[in-house]
């Protein structure tokens, strides 16, 4: 199982997923930038920010 906690790139934001795969934990991340954060553009760098902060949900613990 893989994990995303959004306080990891938004500092403050305890929202977090968990999923099996990458792509989809990005599909909820940006979904959640939207609809939180507002963020109404979701560029390249932001997608490889949120790819470099899943981890695998064992070894967050």
């Amino acid at each position: 199982m893989r994990l995303f906690e959004c306080g990891a790139l938004v500092p403050g934001c305890d929202w977090h997923t968990r999923a099996d795969s990458d792509a989809e934990i990005v599909r909820r991340t940006v979904e959640h930038l939207r609809q939180a954060h507002g963020e109404d553009v979701i560029r390249e760098t932001m997608i490889d920010n949120i790819k470099c902060r899943i981890s695998d949900e064992t070894k967050a613990a």
